[in-house]
């Protein structure tokens, strides 16, 4: 089987027409969101290869990385921010990346967001940042010293 065959093949099992690379089923997903949802690393990169939009947005105003996010991917993390994928891409309440990893407990996840440059000055509608949304010690620790680190590059007073 043909990269291309395993490509149409992975889309019309996922409910995407054959050569649908930016169609959009349940939630406007489309079929780089769902690669990033799954983890599929290899399909993200087909996807990509093809000419997939990376800076599509799903029904609640999430892009392919949140969906990578929430599988804690950190490779397909990888490949979508090496594309240029907005890393603080505010959905529908305003909610980022680095607010959802920082949420969910998953450190490992918010410190490849961090080390991509991702923006903890960021609120949701309710006036919360990815600081105020630390679900656990490890996170907690990831973002006060990424924001020391602000602190001292901007010369700010710690």
């Amino acid at each position: 089987m043909t990269t291309h065959d395993e490509l149409q093949s992975w889309l019309v099992e996922h409910g995407f027409p054959p050569t649908g690379y930016d169609a959009v089923v349940d939630n406007r997903t489309t079929p780089l969101m769902k690669a990033s949802h799954l983890g599929n690393t290899a399909m993200v990169k087909m996807l990509l290869g093809v000419g997939a939009k990376h800076d599509a947005r799903n029904s609640d105003g999430n892009n392919a990385l949140w969906l990578a996010c929430v599988s804690a991917n950190l490779e397909v993390m990888g490949t979508l921010i090496e594309t240029g994928i907005d890393i603080d891409n505010r959905n529908d309440n305003d909610a980022t990346c680095l607010m959802y990893a920082s949420s969910t407990g998953k450190a490992p996840v918010l410190a490849r967001l961090l080390q991509a440059g991702a923006n903890l000055q960021h609120e949701t509608l309710d006036g919360f940042s990815a600081l105020d949304m630390a679900s656990t010690l490890d996170c907690l620790n990831l973002l006060r010293r990424a924001a020391r680190q602000n602190k001292a590059a901007t010369g700010e007073a710690a």
